[in-house]
């Protein structure tokens, strides 16, 4: 079945980031995941202890490289995997995990500058906290963005601020708001990451938080379903009854309803969550990523509707 939705060239009715890579290079690009050994002012004690509630010892990065490897070696080994896989593909190096802007300036430069000079690079992105852009460092982001495809990645999860202080996010909206205007005035393009499901958030909740953002100028977000991992705070809440995770089909409704909010242009870059199979607590039915990208498809169909349709500029 053909898509009745301008940015897609398959059946899917949302702004995909393929499609969104692939009209912007030509070809295949892939993410590789890095870790660079980087921690976060939310757990050593500048902002707060601990982390935020869902977040693992891995700080997010639970599918990233080794942080006792170089760079290049955690580079490499991913490449040499997709390299099999897709011939020519291009890559971005994905400063994933902990709070990647959390540095001397000077520290950055060297490790960003060095994963530009790997191979078949054609871009950089960077997770960081909005509350963790100094100014000196978001100059030398501007810098980078005329030289390359830069995409700095803000880990917001709810613009409620009684959810954050709930997941012990150490930073408010308004905070958030602040970084995120230093990036857009520099012409930076920002990808915001948001959680559904975050315990004491109803249906509403998560649609403000969609409909919040869909004010902003953002290039792309990342729409995360809450998996509870081993080890974490919220594992701990979740075994003390203290709140419930979302069914899929919950879930499939919530994302449909979201889709249809958010611009039309927004690229979507993810649509789901999972973690480590050995590591997840719930829900198990994350685990089928693609059973779910594949549940939002039918449910978009069947509403004969898709991303933006009920969008208000």
């Amino acid at each position: 079945m053909s898509s009745p939705f301008p940015y897609s060239d398959t059946n899917k009715r949302y702004h995909t980031f393929t499609y969104d890579l692939k009209q912007r290079f030509g070809c295949k690009v892939a993410k590789i995941s890095l870790d660079a050994g980087f921690t976060c002012p939310n757990i050593d004690g500048t902002r707060g202890f601990g982390g935020c509630t869902y977040c693992s010892a891995k700080g997010s990065g639970d599918f990233a490289g080794d942080k006792n490897l170089p760079l290049r070696q955690q580079f490499d080994q991913v490449r040499a995997m997709m390299g099999k896989k897709w011939a020519g593909t291009k890559y971005i190096p994905y400063f994933q995990a902990h709070t990647n802007t959390y540095a001397p300036l000077p520290v950055l430069r060297e490790k960003f500058e060095e994963a530009l000079s790997f191979p078949d690079v054609v871009g950089l992105a960077i997770a960081t906290r909005a509350d963790c852009l100094d100014d000196d460092v978001v100059d030398y982001l501007g810098q980078l963005n005329r030289r390359t495809s830069l995409e700095v990645e803000l880990g917001l999860q709810s613009v409620h601020d009684v959810t954050g202080e709930r997941i012990n996010r150490c930073h408010t909206y308004a905070e958030f708001l602040q970084g995120y205007q230093k990036l857009v005035d520099r012409d930076i393009p920002v990808c915001v990451h948001i959680i559904d499901g975050l315990p004491g958030e109803d249906r509403e909740m998560m649609m403000q938080t969609a409909r919040e953002l869909a004010r902003l100028k953002l290039h792309s977000i990342k729409i995360h379903l809450l998996h509870v991992l081993k080890g974490t705070v919220m594992a701990q809440q979740l075994a003390a009854g203290e709140f419930s995770l979302l069914s899929r089909e919950e879930y499939v409704q919530i994302v449909c309803d979201q889709l249809e909010v958010l611009p039309p242009e927004l690229v979507i870059q993810r649509l789901t969550g999972d973690g480590e199979r050995e590591s997840l607590v719930g829900p198990e039915w994350s685990l089928k990523k693609l059973c779910v990208l594949n549940e939002i498809d039918k449910e978009l169909v069947r509403r004969d509707s898709w991303q933006g349709k009920k969008y208000l500029p």
